[in-house]
């Protein structure tokens, strides 16, 4: 029986607030190269660009460090990480004030992901956050009578 590896991706970029929405971009062009994979698209791609901004706003790691974005469907889910090598670790924080402009991302990022959490680097030298991303329900995949339900898989 063969073995299959889940296609996983890696690419770095400059540590900008306009690389975020080249890691979406990216993260797009992965998606919709995969079975199925626009499930995953429009949670994946808040999730990622949250994640992004994150390590490029409140990083502290030198100018000339690259930020790297990974990310793998594996088992039905799509796992992103974003390493950095700052030595700051993400904080969830209650909900901003509907005045804020600011403050919500990992709000989002625990509301939607599955999972999500953050671990040192191999090596030792900064972090990277991760999140594990189910796919959306298909509109196939819907039955509709008074409210709608998920056909069990």
């Amino acid at each position: 029986m063969p073995c299959h590896r889940p296609r996983e991706f890696a690419a770095r970029l400059t540590p900008r607030t306009e690389s975020t929405p080249l890691a979406r971009t990216i993260l797009r062009a992965y998606l919709a190269g995969m079975p199925q994979g626009q499930r995953f698209s429009d949670v994946g791609e808040l999730i990622l660009g949250e994640l992004f901004a994150n390590a490029v706003r409140h990083g502290d790691a030198p100018p000339d460090r690259l930020i790297e974005i990974r990310f793998a469907v594996t088992a039905g889910r799509l796992r992103i990480e974003v390493h950095d090598a700052g030595t700051g670790r993400p904080t969830l924080r209650p909900p901003a004030s509907p005045d804020d402009e600011h403050g919500r991302g990992l709000f989002l990022v625990n509301e939607l992901a599955e999972h999500w959490g953050c671990r040192p680097r191999t090596g030792g030298i900064g972090k990277f956050v991760w999140a594990l991303i189910a796919p959306a329900p298909d509109f196939t995949d819907l039955t509709l009578d008074s409210t709608p339900k998920l056909v069990p898989a």
